[in-house]
């Protein structure tokens, strides 16, 4: 593991639930340098979405952020945030979305408002933004967050975007909800029958024990875990540049 760390794992494996050809509705942080690195790599066809308005954008060096002029430059369109989340998300078109979280429960409800009480709390997040809308509508969403007890807790502090459970999903209309959340232990996915989330891969050098420990409940671990392969050299050569911001052709 000396080539490479749990983050580069981390983002990898996101990376690589990234199918070419995806509608890709990417969010800041690890979702930003994970769905730049699928494209970089195994599919460069895969058409990023950023929901400051920029559709099928191809930036040439890693965004900073979603409102990068990289994005727009690239862009075949770029349309306004009110058609974004009406004609794009809410109707559908997002094939996958991209999130990340401060909190997540067991049953894949996000955090990003609050810690603490909502109304004098410990800590001010930087807020949802479209991830409650990219939760409730994308045809996948993909859950990209380092996994610790402070982050995998019992019950979020505040519900920013809505998972399952008997408070959510069966309220929603349309999308999947969380389909997989990929942390730098392993992958987690919603059991079938009680949509708890459960353990179902583990990245290279990481125990189940390990993962347990991590989480802020009782983790539920399936009963064949799958080894995730570890980065190839070509996937941190592309995400050795996409961090050092080294561009490439659009």
């Amino acid at each position: 593991m000396s080539d490479w760390t749990s983050a580069d794992m981390m983002n990898v494996a996101a990376a690589r639930e990234l199918h070419d050809g995806d509608v890709c509705l990417v969010g800041v942080g690890p979702p930003n340098l994970a769905a730049n690195l699928a494209r970089r790599t195994h599919a460069p066809g895969c058409r990023l979405v950023y929901e400051s308005g920029a559709i099928d954008a191809r930036p040439q060096k890693l965004p900073l952020s979603i409102g990068d002029d990289d994005l727009a430059a690239t862009a075949t369109a770029v349309v306004s945030v009110p058609e974004m989340f009406n004609f794009w998300v809410g109707a559908g078109r997002i094939d996958v979305g991209f999130l990340g979280a401060a909190q997540i429960d067991r049953y894949g409800n996000i955090n990003t408002t609050v810690i603490g009480d909502h109304d004098n709390p410990k800590v001010r997040l930087p807020g949802a933004g479209g991830a409650p809308e990219i939760a409730a509508a994308a045809g996948r969403v993909i859950v990209i967050v380092k996994q610790s007890p402070r982050t995998f807790v019992e019950r979020v502090d505040f519900v920013s975007s809505v998972g399952y459970g008997p408070t959510g999903r069966e309220r929603m209309a349309q999308g999947a909800g969380p389909t997989l959340v990929i942390t730098d232990h392993g992958v987690l996915e919603p059991d079938p029958e009680t949509n708890e989330l459960t353990l179902t891969r583990l990245h290279p050098g990481v125990t189940v024990e390990q993962a347990v420990k991590a989480t802020g409940w009782p983790l539920k671990v399936a009963d064949d875990i799958e080894d995730v392969p570890p980065p190839s050299a070509e996937e941190l050569t592309a995400l050795q540049k996409l961090r050092n911001r080294e561009a490439v052709d659009a």
